[in-house]
């Protein structure tokens, strides 16, 4: 257990970070409505606890020490948090439950946030927030109810639902193909292959899947997302592999086409999990069973 004569008071961050913004103990309390000594003492108080000291005098002026800068960072991030998780429960209200969902990136934006239309009205005590997460790691720690991830269904301590597949296209900008076109997708390799962080053997695998090799299949510009990949491929910096059904609308409008028309299926599938302990939260099933009917029209 943590020893609490090492946890500072709300009281003394807000006396530090007062502190630091005027670098004066005098406006510093004008601000708190507190008295000059208070803030002092405050300031003193965090000194001894850190063993270090966090102003100094400099020409009659107060400087933040090295150890405070580093400090500063950190408290900021603290009272910040302090500030929204009290602005958000006085928002949520009494009857109001937190259902806490973890979603990839693109996934999300593209899939997920237009199939949410109308949860409000069905379940209005239901608050949902949506955190943006590659993976579901955070699920088995308690640090999200649900989460959609792609991968394989295996995860001990989960339920997992799969929702479906996907089918992988090499697209690119319009003005970026040849006027003759391709007649071997090693090709590609010309227009610089970007490549997807979350995906790193994608381009190897799809040339391999058609009885090729290149040299080139790793190289290339990396992206953290498939919706900075998509951009990159839009913008014109390259050829991007992905998920079609999540650039439907670029392909539809003609902002991006097929550089290949090789569609490759991947092994894997998004699934919605959730903690087994939690199957019969009804916040959680409520959750799945509108998920269960957004799946009509899903790809795959």
């Amino acid at each position: 257990m943590l020893n609490k004569r090492y946890l500072p008071s709300i009281a003394a961050l807000q006396c530090f970070e007062a502190v630091t913004r005027h670098l004066s103990f005098t406006r510093a309390a004008e601000e708190l409505n507190l008295t000059q000594s208070a803030v002092s003492k405050q300031v003193a108080q965090l000194e001894d606890l850190l063993q270090h000291l966090l102003f100094r005098r400099v020409r009659r002026r107060l400087q933040l020490t090295p150890a405070g800068e580093l400090y500063l960072v950190e408290v900021r991030k603290i009272l910040t948090q302090v500030e929204m998780s009290t602005h958000t429960l006085r928002s949520y209200g009494g009857e109001t439950e937190v259902l806490r969902v973890a979603t990839p990136s693109t996934f999300g934006a593209r899939w997920l946030v237009p199939r949410l239309k109308g949860w409000r009205l069905r379940h209005p005590h239901i608050h949902l927030d949506l955190c943006n997460e590659a993976v579901a790691e955070e699920l088995l720690q308690g640090g999200c109810d649900l989460a959609f991830y792609f991968g394989q269904c295996a995860r001990p301590g989960s339920e997992c639902l799969k929702l479906f597949g996907e089918e992988m296209v090499a697209v690119c900008a319009p003005g970026n193909l040849p006027a003759s076109p391709f007649t071997d997708p090693t090709q590609l390799t010309d227009l610089v292959l970007l490549q997807n962080a979350s995906r790193p053997q994608a381009w190897h695998e799809w040339f391999e899947n058609q009885g090729y090799h290149t040299d080139h299949s790793y190289h290339g510009p990396r992206f953290d997302t498939f919706y900075m990949s998509t951009r990159a491929a839009q913008v014109g910096c390259g050829v991007a592999l992905l998920p079609r059904f999540l650039i439907e609308e670029e392909l539809n409008d003609g902002k991006l086409v097929i550089a290949w028309p090789h569609t490759q299926p991947s092994q894997d599938a998004y699934y919605l999990t959730y903690p087994e302990h939690s199957a019969c939260v009804p916040k959680v099933r409520a959750f799945v069973s509108w998920m269960m009917e957004q799946l009509d029209d899903a790809p795959g």
